[in-house]
């Protein structure tokens, strides 16, 4: 994902930090994540036979998962607000 893309995903989150530098915070991974999983899956969608970039997309979706129940076991709000704007299921 390209750097101007990053800072418009950290911007755009509501965070305790300055927003440029916030961009470890596991509610920006999990929005960075969400937007690579979105593009890998319309690859996908194309090209049916990648099945390298179709692994990559399911550790992206283990990753995203794990870091969602990190949020959500800390401050179910948050995880609450957080799944509402991406539109993830729970």
């Amino acid at each position: 994902m390209a750097t101007e893309k990053k800072q418009k995903v950290v911007s755009s989150l509501p965070t305790r930090k300055p927003a440029q530098t916030d961009t470890g915070s596991s509610q920006v991974q999990v929005e960075i994540f969400t937007r690579r999983i979105k593009e890998l899956t319309k690859h996908l969608q194309a090209n049916k036979k990648d099945f390298a970039a179709r692994r990559g997309l399911l550790q992206l979706v283990g990753k995203r998962k794990r870091l969602l129940k990190y949020i959500a076991d800390r401050d179910t709000k948050a995880y609450t607000e957080l799944i509402g704007r991406l539109g993830i299921r729970r």
